[in-house]
């Protein structure tokens, strides 16, 4: 799809083709919607991204909370968003080891008991290793920076899918 096109959609449309672009959350594109039409494709982006970072608290906790656990058993069960199994997939999530997966799996529950939300990590070009890496650094941060963090990582996730969807 064109930019071009993108700025032509009804809004009903719009909300249609880019309410799953942040997981579960359809307010983020009906909020993005209304910066239309977009002068380029990192407009559309920012105003996606401007979407989240203005919204209140509670709706970025609902957010946060809308994501898969990474490598979780929802997702081993196919019930995330067709986008994140792809994402996954793409990261070597779905051929983890069985050690590997119990690691995950340990990581995924010790970061949920620690901060209440799921580990975010935009795993669009990353490996499992990497992802690995990267959560036994931050299952010890601070609520605070793994709130912070969280934000920024969904805010990648959001300019990866939007990049991969619209034509540049």
């Amino acid at each position: 799809m064109t930019l071009s096109e993108v700025n032509a959609l009804t809004r009903a449309d719009f909300i249609e083709r880019f309410g799953d672009i942040a997981e579960h959350s359809a307010w983020v594109a009906e909020t993005a919607e209304h910066a239309r039409p977009y002068a380029d494709n990192a407009v559309m982006v920012h105003a996606f991204q401007r979407a989240i970072l203005d919204a209140e608290p509670p709706l970025q906790t609902a957010l946060i909370l809308a994501h898969p656990d990474l490598a979780g058993r929802a997702a081993l069960r196919g019930e995330v968003a067709d986008e994140s199994k792809r994402e996954q997939r793409g990261a070597g999530l779905d051929t983890l080891t069985p050690d590997e997966f119990e690691r995950f799996h340990a990581l995924n529950t010790a970061y949920r008991t620690r901060f209440g939300f799921p580990f975010i990590f935009a795993v669009t070009g990353a490996t499992k290793h990497q992802i690995m890496d990267a959560f036994e650094n931050r299952v010890g941060g601070t609520m605070e920076e793994e709130r912070l963090t969280a934000i920024a990582q969904i805010l990648r996730i959001v300019r990866f899918r939007l990049e991969a969807r619209v034509a540049i």
